[in-house]
């Protein structure tokens, strides 16, 4: 379409009747990956009745969806670079339909380990494509810069829809349809691209750095598994050998890198305090989000005494405050800077999260919506000014790479949140439950399910006489209570020392990053809007 339109010497008129429809297809691909991140949670009791899946078997369910997915971003990313990014579109939304069909009809928990991993797959080529495709498809840094803020908006929304879709399927359907719920938006995005979306690369088409994606895959891969089972135990054998082998494989990526003639990243990218300040934004804010999503569903359910579908619900002030606010983020930056916005953002995130660490057992879910709102506001504010940042911060031919770079510091930030703040929880209700039912006539196997998890202390309590549930009942509350208490003041820290960070070294506008292949502030860019033309023209 792009040579078309430059064929045609009339960009302005082909390109206004189609870029909004591009937006509308690349938010289903996104809604599609960031719901299938949360989705499946719902299923996991069912899951694990149907198949006969153990503890670690569901562990994994989860996953190998994240392991490969987080793994392959940088390398896809890439890749939809060298050979075009509407093809990889389409190629990992027809993987993720073959998965789901898979998945939904899987015999075992291994083989739905097997299918989710290729999910994974899927959806490492179909994120950084979204991303990159707005970004060479809206030439104008405004509207480049509002269409990411919908895109923005359309993660916040899907995580908080993958909860509610999923109780809805678990209560009227069997488990198979969280997975068959992807196929008639894959249709339709499949459908929507082919119709709309242009063809984009790299006009240079440098070789594939095959070894900077295998060294890439391998330390992403040792990290995400690394970070995954640390609240297993983080001094084991299995944990510190993945960290260990992330840290060589990583720094053997950098320098590979930096002497390269053909690199798939760019490590100098991350001198570019835009670029490297939006992307240490990004990161803490999923950390928190995680981290916070994580605990907080637990203490819907298991504390305030939700279904899954009520709480999924309850959630939805996090989605709709997202829809209101992340659109209005990218005429706030524009008007008073991107340090401004995003640091302001994370700061308000930060009181949202010390409000939630202030909920109680007994607390009034009005209280817990508006902390919900509050920290929502801050997170609609902040990302997608970080995101315009990153983008920004890369020439369009490297959109794919950039995109990769964006999406992997939100999978790493919200592995580690989950990771650790979940740590910390465990660390405070574990040896708080076994000492508020020490000495009861609870089974040795009893009182380990019950101090390792929260929803098992609930399930087990119903099953006991009034007396000693009630006891089982408040003393899994309140200790899992102080650890989210705990674990969220940790994570409004960690925004809170984003903010800081950000003050100090994001430029308020593109131009103060001058030098490092920016926009300029007042929606030039530094590659020139021509050149991101001539881009298009040459794919």
């Amino acid at each position: 379409m792009a040579a078309a339109i430059t064929a045609t010497g009339a960009p302005a008129a082909a390109r206004d009747s189609r870029r909004w429809l591009v937006l509308v297809t690349m938010c289903l691909s996104l809604l599609l990956i960031v719901v299938d991140n949360t989705i499946v949670n719902v299923a996991l009791p069912t899951i694990r009745t149907d198949l006969d899946a153990s503890a670690s078997q569901l562990q994994w369910i989860v996953d190998a969806y994240i392991l490969v997915f987080a793994g392959l971003l940088l390398t896809m990313g890439a890749l939809g670079d060298r050979f075009g990014r509407r093809g990889a579109l389409a190629v990992g939304l027809s993987i993720m339909g073959i998965a789901s069909i898979a998945s939904a009809f899987a015999n075992s928990a291994d083989q739905l380990i097997a299918t989710r991993a290729t999910m994974g797959i899927g959806g490492a080529l179909v994120m950084p494509a979204t991303l990159s495709i707005i970004t060479n498809v809206f030439t104008d840094p405004k509207e480049r810069a509002q269409a990411i803020a919908i895109w923005s908006a359309t993660a916040g929304m899907a995580i908080a829809i993958g909860p509610v879709t999923g109780g809805f399927l678990i209560e009227h359907y069997w488990w198979g349809s969280v997975f068959l719920i992807n196929l008639p938006v894959i249709a339709v995005a499949v459908l929507l691209g082919r119709l709309f979306v242009p063809t984009s690369k790299d006009p240079t088409a440098p070789p594939v750095d095959i070894p900077g994606a295998l060294l890439s895959i391998g330390g992403l891969v040792s990290l995400v598994y690394a970070i995954i089972e640390g609240p297993n135990g983080w001094t084991e054998p299995n944990v510190v050998g993945g960290f260990v082998a992330a840290a060589v494989l990583l720094t053997a990526f950098a320098l590979w890198e930096r002497r390269t003639p053909h690199p798939m990243l760019d490590i100098g990218l991350f001198s570019n305090p835009r670029f490297s300040a939006a992307s240490g934004a990004i990161s803490l804010t999923f950390f928190a989000m995680f981290g916070t999503f994580f605990l907080l569903t637990q203490f819907l359910q298991s504390v305030m005494g939700y279904t899954a579908l009520q709480a999924g619900v309850r959630l939805l002030p996090m989605a709709a405050t997202q829809m209101i606010v992340a659109p209005t983020s990218a005429r706030m930056a524009e008007r008073f800077g991107s340090k401004v916005i995003v640091a302001l953002g994370l700061a308000i995130a930060a009181v949202g999260l010390l409000m939630t660490s202030r909920l109680t057992a007994g607390t009034e879910y009005f209280d817990v919506a508006l902390a919900l709102v509050v920290m929502s506001v801050g997170f609609a504010m902040m990302m997608p000014s970080a995101t315009e940042a990153i983008m920004g911060s890369v020439p369009p031919e490297k959109a794919g790479v950039g995109s990769a770079v964006n999406d992997t510091t939100r999978e790493l930030g919200g592995a580690f949140g989950v990771a650790v703040l979940g740590s910390i929880v465990s660390s405070t209700y574990g040896p708080d439950v076994r000492e508020a039912v020490a000495g009861t006539p609870l089974p040795a196997s009893a009182v380990n399910a019950v101090s390792d998890q929260v929803g098992a202390a609930m399930e087990v309590a119903s099953r006991l006489p009034t007396g000693p549930a009630q006891l089982l009942h408040d003393a899994a509350a309140n200790a899992f209570v102080d650890g989210m208490s705990t674990a969220l003041t940790v994570g409004a820290g960690a925004l809170a020392l984003g903010a800081i960070v950000v003050a100090l070294f994001l430029p308020a506008r593109a131009r103060d990053a001058a030098g490092h292949g920016d926009s300029d502030g007042d929606g030039g860019d530094a590659h020139g809007d021509g050149s991101r033309e001539a881009a298009l023209s040459r794919t």
